[in-house]
């Protein structure tokens, strides 16, 4: 990566590249018959996100209300939006890549209407999550939303 912030390219190829592989993990946290192989499904989710390093990470990226730290940049093109996210814990990152899974490439309203609770108790995760936790995908969430709702 340069010096630079996210550019439409990086957003689209991310897009392109990994939303197969991201609905399968998805898939794969639904069907995990126990909290363990779910938890080693997340570890595993979050080698599909790029590691975009400390020159994404800015204060303006970062989303607050995660006790991890954790950073979202947003595009919109055509009417789709999509995201890109980073984490400094490995779960973190694999519960955010079940979001990019949920919502990258989707309407502003699709995304308003998205239910992270609904989401979460559909692949069985919704009991297992540390109330922290629980509040950091929440505010990550909210910031996806208040994204989309902000861009025309």
């Amino acid at each position: 990566m340069t010096n630079v912030a996210p550019r439409a390219e990086h957003f689209i190829a991310g897009y392109e590249h990994s939303l197969d592989a991201l609905h399968a993990l998805a898939a794969s946290v639904a069907a995990a018959p126990n909290w363990q192989e779910k938890y080693r499904q997340l570890m595993q989710a979050g080698k599909l996100l790029p590691d975009f390093g400390q020159i994404w990470q800015t204060e303006d990226t970062r989303v607050r209300g995660c006790e991890s730290a954790a950073w979202l940049w947003h595009y919109h093109q055509e009417g789709k939006h999509y995201f890109l996210a980073d984490s400094d814990a490995r779960i973190v990152k694999g519960l955010i890549a079940l979001l990019l899974a949920a919502l990258n490439g989707h309407s502003g309203s699709e995304i308003a209407q998205f239910d992270a609770i609904q989401y979460f108790d559909s692949l069985g995760l919704g009991n297992q999550l540390s109330p922290s936790r629980t509040n950091g995908l929440y505010a990550l969430v909210q910031r996806m939303q208040t994204l989309a709702k902000e861009t025309p």
